[in-house]
């Protein structure tokens, strides 16, 4: 008899655990599958948000739109590469992982004023995160210039059109 209560009791906790649970779950779910990453990532960056900040992140990521799950991504890479670790390694690792979810690479400061908000409870400073993202942008560029296409002798048509 004693068996059966305490199975019934585990029982209604894990299934009260899913239902609390489940919008950060399916918040989390999107932007791991979008992003092929282990559920872990996103999830530790939402338990370290703090409870407020970690519902209105995943509140963002819930209106299932590309431009938030790419905001959110950049927040994820702001997270690990300027919290986290910013070692070579993981910045390459970071860049990748949005290059081949073929999201933008380069940070806004819009991105920046986001991971603020989200991040508000970690307190980073917004000076050192700005130098942060003109570095990462600045470091980035050159690979960018030398990826790109060699420069076109085509002119468009609308800009002959708008220069008179």
């Amino acid at each position: 008899m004693i068996w059966l209560m305490l199975a019934t009791l585990v029982v209604v906790f894990i299934i009260g655990f899913r239902v609390l649970n489940s919008k950060a779950r399916r918040a989390s779910r999107a932007l791991t599958k979008r992003l092929n990453l282990d559920p872990v990532y996103v999830e530790s960056l939402i338990s370290l948000m703090g409870r407020k900040a970690g519902e209105e992140f995943v509140d963002y990521l819930s209106r299932d739109s590309e431009a938030h799950l790419s905001n959110a991504a950049s927040v994820l890479l702001i997270y690990q590469v300027f919290i986290v670790d910013e070692s070579d390694e993981s910045l390459a690792f970071w860049r990748g992982v949005l290059r081949k979810a073929y999201l933008p690479l380069e940070l806004s400061n819009e991105h920046v004023r986001l991971a603020m908000v989200f991040l508000r409870e970690l307190e980073p400073d917004a000076y050192e995160m700005n130098d942060f993202r003109q570095r990462y942008n600045a470091r980035f560029a050159a690979d960018e210039t030398i990826l790109s296409e060699p420069p076109s002798n085509v002119i468009p048509l609308h800009s002959r059109l708008h220069r008179r």
